[in-house]
């Protein structure tokens, strides 16, 4: 591992966190996987060698309960569903190198030699503790399947987690009032002989790991605050018949303590991401892509997970990785969490659209993969709603991209038969330059946001330079040189939007009837002269109407509706709010230092004008006077203003919020408003226009 920047010449991978291998998958889900590849088109792009992996983790205590429910073998439980994820994630280009799952002997064999290397190393330990156990059934309690009290924030938790509340992982036995949620008994805890990885051996080494641990700054900070608290040992074993058995080491004879013991599921699914990438290996040969290299040599590996299971990247995962002599991690990118028009995502009250059904609606996987990506940033807290959705593919996709991409390919078409025989402007070139530049530093920073914001901005200023230089008034010989900068834009545009618009990129290229697949297609390759002749483009995007969003909208309602009247049920993804009658974000788990607030920029400032964005149905334009300048502004809040009597408003303004444009519209700051009303934050008194929020 080099920390050099990207490309270097050290082999990557980039996993994914494992889907559990126990339900339908929702475009919520979605996020992390489009993600990961997104990332990884982005680094070969760059020139960096890299192979993308992931698999369906098999095991755990929820599949083997629901297996016993359904009255199935679990493996063939599981297996339905990880053959289900296998056949989803290319239908939206989600193009793994190699997808495993957690049940193949390959994986198998990883698990025992790296709990071997624990064992051998003096890493782990016997411990007595409390098992939850049903009296009445006689038998040990699943963690999952416990319920009781967290004893760090007194929130409802589940036997390994606090899912409700702080979101730690909890040992067993140390959940307060624990009760069977497959019976509804109480349950009481007798003591049981497990083992322990004894990770608190390793707090130094993990400290200095973090310092070194590139990636998302909830993955680089949040681990910080247990090491803080001091690591407790973590249990590696589980009274269960499904999973892994605990490995004989050289001393078994001696020892019948993991006699009838699996496991735990998080000890073997990480280590799927070794298991998956030695499968891709021996598929194409080390000649090709060498596992070795990059988990036991020199390799740049980084995890895209969710934010929920930092903790066992950025502690547990490495702290194996560590004492069995593999590389560790180079970067953990976490993603924050997805809503769903407001709310939570709910697979039991049905609240969620799946991916089988967006697929359904007819919809493009492209316009799925541009709004998860750009929505917002990585580790962002997200909302999905069709409105949104329809907005960011009305705006940005058909409005910037696809209309400059049209309409400069159909004029140097009609006129010219394809690319205009002149050189290249200096001034396209190096604005070229600079997109590319852009895209190379989003992808060091872990980015795909502003990577492919790079790629939009470009054709931002594709549409503004074609505008700009009117090429329909001139004449042919005029016109050429404006014309074929704008082929060229075209054609760094499809370079640049590949990783995240795969499809759509393939048919710009094949539009422009360039040499080879566009996904093959390194940076250099936006600077190389197109074609000379193509043929007649056609529109890579098409507008949503609002009806259709409205029809969207309904059946949600409907299904939602339906399903709670049908079953008064706690959703199984939904954190409920108990603080009266509004339902309340929770409070951000991450904090920020001085120096982070000290480096917004927010400013007192005042609408000197407003005016609704045609074929919008939430944006305005509005002009903020901030006392140094006056800045063009775009707001959802057409549905929650009067914007008549917005002007001489005082407002308070993100100053050194990133540009973007939405309907054809620079948006160059965020105003900022409290809740799903949009109530436009102030000042109490009057503070002179330009004064800094401190």
């Amino acid at each position: 591992m080099s920390h050099d920047e990207f490309p270097t010449d050290d082999p990557a991978v980039v996993t994914c966190g494992l889907p559990y291998a126990n339900g339908d998958l929702h475009i919520g889900h979605l996020r992390t996987y489009v993600g990961g590849d997104v990332l990884t088109r982005a680094l070969e792009k760059l020139g960096q060698e890299t192979a993308f992996v992931s698999g369906s983790d098999m095991h755990g205590t929820p599949i083997a309960v629901q297996a016993i429910e359904d009255d199935i073998d679990p493996e063939a439980f599981a297996l339905e569903y990880h053959e289900q994820y296998e056949e989803t994630f290319p239908r939206f280009d989600v193009a793994f190198d190699n997808y495993g799952h957690t049940h193949q002997e390959t994986n198998r064999e990883l698990t025992h030699e790296i709990v071997e290397a624990l064992e051998r190393e003096g890493y782990v330990e016997e411990q007595e503790i409390k098992v939850a156990w049903d009296p009445a059934d006689d038998q040990p309690l699943p963690d999952r399947y416990v319920v009781g009290t967290c004893p760090y924030c007194g929130e409802t938790a589940r036997g390994d987690e606090c899912d409700e509340g702080c979101g730690r992982h909890l040992e067993p036995g140390e959940i307060e009032d624990p009760v069977s949620k497959i019976s509804g008994n109480p349950a009481e805890y007798r003591e049981r002989t497990h083992k322990f990885f004894t990770v608190s051996k390793l707090a130094e080494y993990l400290s200095e790991f973090l310092d070194r641990l590139e990636g998302t700054p909830n993955a680089q900070n949040q681990p910080r605050q247990w090491i803080k608290e001091g690591l407790q040992d973590w249990c590696i074993t589980r009274d269960l018949d499904w999973g892994f058995e605990y490995p004989e080491v050289a001393d078994a004879a001696e020892d019948d303590t993991a006699e009838d013991l699996v496991l735990y599921v998080w000890v073997d699914a990480p280590i799927e991401y070794i298991a998956s990438t030695k499968q891709y290996t021996e598929r194409v040969g080390p000649d090709t892509y060498d596992w070795e290299e990059t988990w036991k040599e020199s390799g740049e590996i980084v995890h895209v997970i969710g934010r929920d299971i930092i903790q066992h990247h950025t502690i547990f995962w490495p702290a194996m990785l560590h004492v069995a002599d593999y590389n560790e991690p180079r970067a953990v990118v976490a993603s924050g969490f997805m809503s769903l028009d407001g709310d939570a995502f709910s697979t039991s009250r049905n609240r969620a659209i799946w991916a089988q059904e967006y697929l359904d609606e007819g919809f493009h996987p492209d316009l799925l993969r541009y709004y998860l990506t750009t929505v917002g940033g990585f580790q962002d807290d997200i909302d999905f709603s069709w409105d949104r959705f329809r907005e960011r593919v009305n705006g940005e996709l058909v409005g910037t991209v696809g209309n400059f991409a049209y309409r400069s390919l159909l004029f140097a078409y009609r006129n010219y038969e394809g690319t205009p025989d002149v050189d290249l402007s200096s001034e396209v070139e190096d604005r070229i330059v600079e997109a590319i530049d852009e895209f190379e530093a989003g992808v060091n920073d872990y980015s795909i946001r502003k990577a492919t914001q790079a790629a939009v901005d470009l054709a931002s200023f594709g549409n503004e330079y074609i505008q700009r230089h009117e090429p329909w008034n001139l004449d042919d010989e005029a016109a050429a040189p404006v014309i074929r900068d704008c082929v060229q834009i075209a054609k760094a545009v499809a370079v640049l939007m590949q990783p995240v618009t795969p499809e759509t990129a393939r048919r710009l290229w094949d539009q422009l009837e360039a040499d080879g697949s566009v996904a093959d297609a390194t940076l250099e390759a936006a600077l190389e002269a197109p074609p000379e002749s193509f043929g007649e483009p056609t529109e890579l995007f098409e507008k949503i109407p609002a009806e259709r969003v409205a029809e969207l909208n309904e059946k949600l309602d409907e299904r939602v509706a339906d399903a709670t009247d049908s079953e008064e049920t706690e959703s199984d993804d939904t954190t409920e709010s108990e603080g009266g009658d509004m339902d309340l974000e929770p409070l951000a788990d991450e904090r920020i230092d001085f120096d982070d607030f000290q480096g917004l920029d927010i400013r007192v400032g005042e609408i000197v004008a407003a005016e609704p964005i045609e074929d919008s149905d939430d944006l305005v334009r509005l002009e903020v006077d901030i006392g140094l300048e006056t800045r063009q502004v775009v707001a959802g809040i057409k549905q929650l203003h009067d914007v008549e009597t917005l002007p001489d408003t005082r407002v308070v303004l993100l100053a050194n919020m990133e540009k973007a444009e939405l309907f054809g519209y620079e948006s160059n700051g965020m105003v900022l408003a409290a809740g799903e009303e949009a109530d436009l934050l102030t000042t109490h008194e009057d503070a002179p226009l330009g004064s800094k929020i401190r």
